[in-house]
C-alpha cells in the first residue's frame, strides 16, 4: 500500500511539473527531426534495428526499435515517459496494441501523456506496407500529435 501511495505522489508531481514546463500546446521545433542509426547494439534476435529520432539538435531523443514478427515490421517508440508501437502489415501502417513483455513505462504514466483518441485515428496512417525509410518518416511526422498538448515539450 505504502508503495502505491508512493507511485501515486509520483506520479501528480510529474503531471504538475510537467503541465508548468510547456503549456503552450506544440512547436515549430517538432516540424523538424533527425533520424540516426545505432549500430552495435546486441538486444537479442527479435530485434532487427534501432534509431534515435530528435525533433531538436541538443534536444532528448526517443528510440525507435524495430522488431520482426511473423505479421510484418514492429517499431516500437520508447523515451523515458512515453512508449507508443506502429506496425507495417499487410493491413498497412498505424498504431497498434504493443506486446506486454516490450513495455518499459508504466501504463499510469504512458496513459497521461499519450492521447488515446490520437492513437485510435492513427491505427491506419497508410493502407499500404511501408519500408523501413517511410515508417521512420511516418512516425516521426505522426508522433507528436499522439502526445496530449501539455507534454509536446518531452519531445524538445
Amino acid at each position: 500500500m505504502k508503495k502505491i501511495r508512493m507511485f501515486s505522489a509520483f506520479v501528480v508531481c510529474f503531471l504538475v511539473a510537467s503541465f508548468s514546463v510547456n503549456a503552450s500546446g506544440y512547436t515549430t521545433e517538432l516540424l523538424e527531426y533527425e533520424i540516426t542509426a545505432v549500430d552495435n547494439l546486441n538486444l537479442g534476435k527479435s530485434v532487427a534495428k534501432v534509431w534515435n529520432l530528435t525533433y531538436s539538435e541538443g534536444g532528448k531523443s526517443v528510440t525507435v526499435i524495430k522488431r520482426n514478427t511473423s505479421e510484418g515490421a514492429v517499431y516500437v517508440v520508447n523515451s523515458d515517459f512515453f512508449e507508443v508501437c506502429y506496425a507495417s502489415t499487410t493491413k498497412g501502417f498505424g498504431t497498434r496494441t504493443m506486446k506486454k513483455s516490450w513495455s518499459k513505462v508504466p501504463f499510469q504514466i504512458n496513459d497521461v501523456v499519450i492521447n488515446s483518441d490520437e492513437v485510435k485515428k492513427q491505427q491506419i496512417i497508410t493502407p499500404e506496407k511501408v519500408d523501413d525509410k517511410k515508417a521512420l518518416g511516418l512516425i516521426a511526422s505522426y508522433l507528436p500529435v499522439l502526445l496530449n498538448e501539455q507534454y509536446t515539450h518531452l519531445l524538445n
